[in-house]
């Protein structure tokens, strides 16, 4: 089963995944050659990607931002999602890793949708301009705080912030755990749950996605 839900019984995961996702060939391929990849366990699963490309056709997004890259899943299944004239910034610091979901975006005619920046992600952010329909964050835990509020500011009224892993395998919920990435996790949830500045949902999908719609 092409997917992760670490909080339902097994046979839910299997027929919500049977009876929802249809994931195209070009990323199940993409899915695959991941695996040979260091860390193969960071990539979202098929029913993520594609709640992620429902998103974005509802809101009728055009211009999104993604921080964490990896090999590119997430990316093409969000260029796919686009228009024609939609076009997604992807922020990463590996060209190694990026460069595995490169042939892919060619090979599903998207490549032209996908512009990827190399480097510190903060950096990128800063040099951006002009207003987003929809943010992806999927990178390293302690600098979530950081990457929501240089993202917010960029985000258009009604546009949304998907955030992955806040739930972190249930880790978050575990009082004695005190990893970095945990205790990052568990502080960010704190401030989004106080910030009023958007409306709020964290969903059991994955590995926790919670998502911010700037009010």
């Amino acid at each position: 089963m092409a997917g992760r839900a670490p909080f339902l019984p097994e046979k839910v995961a299997r027929y919500i995944h049977e009876h929802s996702v249809r994931e195209p060939l070009v990323l199940r391929e993409l899915r695959e050659a991941t695996k040979a990849v260091p860390m193969s366990g960071m990539q979202i699963g098929a029913d993520q990607g594609q709640f992620l490309q429902l998103l974005v056709q509802a809101i009728g997004a055009r211009r999104c931002l993604e921080i964490g890259t990896y090999t590119g899943y997430s990316a093409l299944a969000v260029a796919l999602a686009l228009p024609k004239d939609g076009r997604i910034i992807c922020c990463d610091i590996s060209e190694e890793w990026t460069a595995v979901g490169k042939p892919f975006w060619k090979r599903a005619g998207v490549e032209k949708k996908i512009d990827l920046r190399i480097g510190p992600a903060l950096d990128t952010l800063n040099t951006l301009k002009g207003s987003f329909d929809f943010v992806f964050i999927d990178a390293d835990k302690p600098n979530y705080a950081n990457y929501y509020e240089a993202c917010l500011p960029l985000v258009r009224r009604g546009g949304i912030i998907a955030i992955d892993n806040t739930l972190w395998s249930g880790w978050v919920a575990e009082k004695d755990r005190s990893d970095a990435d945990t205790v990052a996790l568990r502080a960010f949830n704190d401030k989004l749950h106080r910030d009023d500045r958007v409306a709020l949902s964290m969903l059991p999908l994955g590995d926790g996605v919670t998502l911010a719609l700037k009010a």
